[in-house]
């Protein structure tokens, strides 16, 4: 028993050499606070990943929809600061938007802001109103990707995420489809911060 006791008193002593940390949205989402992150070493901040819902952060309840990720990149006394690292809409909220005798268009590209050297993959999904022939879901899957592509040359990083989580991105691509076939929401649903060529090439040279 006496073993016990003191392995229970190092459990005791370890927690208490642990801090906690306050965690910060990135500046363009206001410096939002996230939450709370407990560790021993400030060296081990940098990587972890927290998650939060748009609606909260930016005090939209309409956006509660939305999972928003944050990869802390720094650390500056007991606050943690983060970059973005990736968004997904709930699964419900995805089910909900499938009706009976509609098309869905999915589809999954990878871009670059401008003046960025990070890449974000996203994956666009567009729901119709009726039933949509193969070739009217091949000019649907263009004309959204068209979009978002020619939009990722004029904005940076920020300024498209923003857009992209916001809703105004799936306005865009909404109007340029209409024209084809009748389509009652598209959406970016999930997207993810991926290392770019450029920053592969400064992380072997580091």
């Amino acid at each position: 028993m006496a073993r016990k006791k003191q392995s229970g008193g190092r459990k005791v002593e370890g927690w208490k050499a642990k801090s906690w940390f306050k965690v910060y949205a990135p500046e363009f989402l206001g410096k939002q606070f996230i939450g709370e992150i407990v560790s021993s070493d400030t060296a081990n901040l940098p990587g972890r990943v927290m998650s939060t819902s748009l609606g909260e952060l930016i005090q939209d309840y309409s956006k509660q929809n939305i999972k928003m990720s944050f990869k802390i990149n720094a650390v500056a006394g007991d606050a943690a600061y983060t970059q973005f690292h990736g968004h997904e809409m709930t699964k419900d909220f995805i089910r909900a938007m499938v009706k009976r005798r509609a098309s869905r268009v999915d589809s999954t590209i990878t871009i670059q802001p401008l003046g960025s050297v990070r890449e974000l993959q996203v994956t666009i999904t567009a729901f119709t109103i009726n039933h949509a022939r193969l070739s009217q879901i091949h000019e649907i899957r263009a004309m959204m990707v068209k979009v978002v592509q020619d939009y990722a040359k004029e904005a940076d990083f920020e300024t498209f995420v923003s857009a992209m989580v916001k809703g105004d991105l799936s306005k865009k691509m909404l109007e340029a489809c209409k024209p084809i076939f009748p389509v009652r929401r598209i959406e970016i649903i999930k997207s993810e911060s991926v290392s770019s060529a450029a920053e592969r090439a400064a992380a072997l040279v580091r």
